[in-house]
């Protein structure tokens, strides 16, 4: 059940049984944010989707060491090698420290995905930690041929790169078409060819980020820090590389001609993309204002949605779709969801309580689990296992109802792997729920409401002594509000 794992490679285009290089151990290397605003939910399903292939490796028993990047630097706005770079512009724009911007959306980040219970990676290096590192793999790639300096800069030099090792491998794109389609931008001038990449380039006097180098002071390309930092903590070839479909071209695509052009093999056997995630059947677009954060789903502070979504229902939504299938966000789509998520935690706490037979009938323990472990050994098919696990719970239900039995036994069985493959692999939560269920919710939840309409007559009266105190104690009791033009919303803090 165990050693048959299939993985998807983006670089062969097919599925391919999985062998590690150095057996039991895993290396794997995944594109992390970059930190100048708020994390966004398409980079939370890429994460998320990590988190799975992370912790169901580890439950087959790899030991397996995750690198998750944090791009602090160097991630430029237009063709990825000129402009300025995006936290820059942010510190400009905001007149405080790029570090700042960096810290305050890194936290940001860590606080969204612990929400959504997902594990942190075994080493999570920085772009800014890492500037030696880029300057020696400069350095490399100079001393093989494969770069040039101009006033400055170094480029990457992708037609001879493509002459003699060809590039274009992951994304397919064909180095003709690139020289046809390439834009023209300022800056350009230096280069050899349009098609070339900033490994280090030349700080211009207003540009606030900059290290010293053998060439300028000035600071490394995007693509150049995954080179840098995979290489110094998985080695020159590692098992796994992953990261949105987005980076593919020509994020990953550079890194494997920077690898390729230093130790002459590839760098990964297996790479991994997630695909995108669409809102009410659209991308997402703060300009056309169908977006949505995460935070805002919690809350249920968008008109997007009829009510909030604890993270472990978004979870479970996510997974319900496989991770290179387009997966659209809606509001009937998390409902549905949250149905499904609260019958699998109902079904598995009756389990728990129901009454066993000398025998099982209607049903194959080991025969589910074996499809459990097929499922997940079909390159991570979590909606597939989902379905499989609620082919348990009706089960469960006709026991409940007894129509079938369920000796003791396969009850422990059923049991333990329930749990392995719901909090173990999936990574779901218990939703906390008092002790009296529903009807204490509901009053609760008019608790809630009557204090907040109190609160609001004593703003009405400019009462504000006594607003601020309902609105505090309510904050201490883990209920924050939030004061909108016509009324006052609140969400309960996980």
């Amino acid at each position: 059940m165990q050693n048959q794992l299939y993985i998807y490679n983006s670089l062969s285009k097919k599925k391919e049984l999985f062998k590690s290089i150095v057996p039991y151990y895993v290396g794997m290397y995944v594109c992390g944010p970059t930190v100048y605003s708020n994390v966004h939910l398409g980079n939370c399903r890429t994460f998320i989707s990590f988190d799975v292939i992370f912790r169901y490796l580890k439950y087959l028993g790899y030991k397996v060491r995750y690198v998750r990047n944090i791009t602090d630097v160097g991630h430029l706005e237009n063709d990825a090698d000129e402009g300025e770079d995006r936290i820059s512009k942010k510190a400009r724009l905001e007149k405080i420290e790029p570090m700042e911007v960096a810290q305050k959306y890194t936290s940001d980040f860590h606080t969204i995905l612990n929400k959504f219970n997902c594990l942190p990676p075994s080493i999570e290096p920085t772009a800014t930690g890492h500037i030696i590192e880029q300057i020696e793999t400069i350095q490399q790639i100079l001393k093989q041929g494969f770069a040039y300096e101009v006033n400055g800069s170094v480029y990457f030099d992708v037609l001879k790169f493509n002459k003699e090792k060809g590039y274009g491998k992951l994304s397919g794109r064909n180095i003709e078409d690139l020289i046809h389609n390439t834009r023209t931008l300022g800056g350009q001038d230096d280069k050899k060819n349009p098609q070339d990449f900033a490994l280090w380039k030349k700080a211009e006097p207003n540009h606030i980020m900059r290290w010293d180098s053998p060439w300028s002071e000035g600071f490394p390309g995007w693509h150049l820090e995954c080179t840098a930092m995979s290489t110094k903590y998985l080695g020159t070839e590692f098992d796994i590389h992953g990261g949105g479909m987005d980076l593919k071209f020509p994020h990953h695509e550079c890194e494997i001609a920077q690898a390729e052009s230093i130790n002459k093999k590839s760098p990964v056997n297996y790479w991994i993309h997630t695909n995108m995630l669409t809102l009410n059947g659209q991308k997402m677009a703060k300009s056309t204002g169908n977006n949505i954060l995460p935070n805002d789903i919690f809350m249920g502070d968008t008109t997007l949605l009829s009510k909030n979504y604890v993270p472990t229902v978004v979870r479970f939504f996510m997974l319900q779709a496989h991770y290179r299938s387009i997966l659209d966000i809606s509001d009937d789509a998390l409902l549905s969801a949250e149905k499904g998520y609260k019958r699998l935690m109902e079904a598995l706490q009756k389990l728990e309580n129901i009454s066993t037979s000398a025998s099982t009938n209607g049903f194959d323990v080991q025969k589910w689990l074996i499809e459990c472990y097929s499922f997940m050994n079909d390159d991570f098919n979590t909606p597939m296992l989902i379905a499989n696990l609620f082919e348990a719970v009706k089960f469960i239900k006709k026991v409940k109802a007894n129509q079938l039995t369920i000796s003791e036994e396969d009850k422990l069985e059923l049991i333990k792997h329930l749990r392995a493959f719901i909090f173990e692999v999936l990574g779901l939560e218990k939703m906390e729920e008092s002790s009296s269920g529903a009807d204490s919710n509901n009053l609760s939840q008019k608790l809630i409401e009557c204090l907040i309409d109190i609160r609001n007559e004593a703003r009405a009266q400019k009462n504000f002594e006594t607003s601020d105190k309902i609105r505090d104690r309510l904050l201490e009791a883990g209920v924050e509000l939030k004061d909108e033009k016509n009324q006052t919303k609140y969400s309960i803090l996980e």
